[in-house]
């Protein structure tokens, strides 16, 4: 997406950054350059205004969800490791092991069969 003009940042540059600015999880500095490519850039302003809009209707529809304390603790725990370059279990370590009783079957490699016509 471009609007064919050179700019002094690239159109696939502020595209691949887009959700950091519309978070604004970027430096003040970044979202200057991004703000003022937006001015020059009609393409990019258009898919920066979709984002924008599915991002509000996204919370206007599902942020009122609370998130339960343990879940909270347990993804920002996760981040945390990711973010010091710890390796991150595969599974929580810290769940109790499922009890034979509540075990799922194991799952069949059987194909299903179409049903037969008459």
């Amino acid at each position: 997406m471009s609007c064919g003009e050179p700019h002094e940042t690239d159109c696939s540059e502020i595209l691949d950054h887009l959700y950091e600015f519309l978070d604004r999880e970027m430096p003040d500095s970044d979202c200057v350059k991004f703000e003022h490519h937006f001015e020059e850039c009609s393409p990019c302003l258009e898919k920066y205004g979709l984002e924008q809009a599915v991002k509000k209707l996204v919370k206007r529809c599902c942020g009122h969800d609370d998130v339960p304390g343990d879940l909270r603790s347990k993804v920002m725990g996760r981040i945390e490791l990711i973010r010091s370059g710890q390796a991150v279990p595969e599974q929580d370590v810290t769940a109790a092991p499922a009890s034979p009783a509540t075990s799922a079957a194991p799952v069949s490699s059987a194909t299903p069969t179409a049903p037969q016509e008459s």
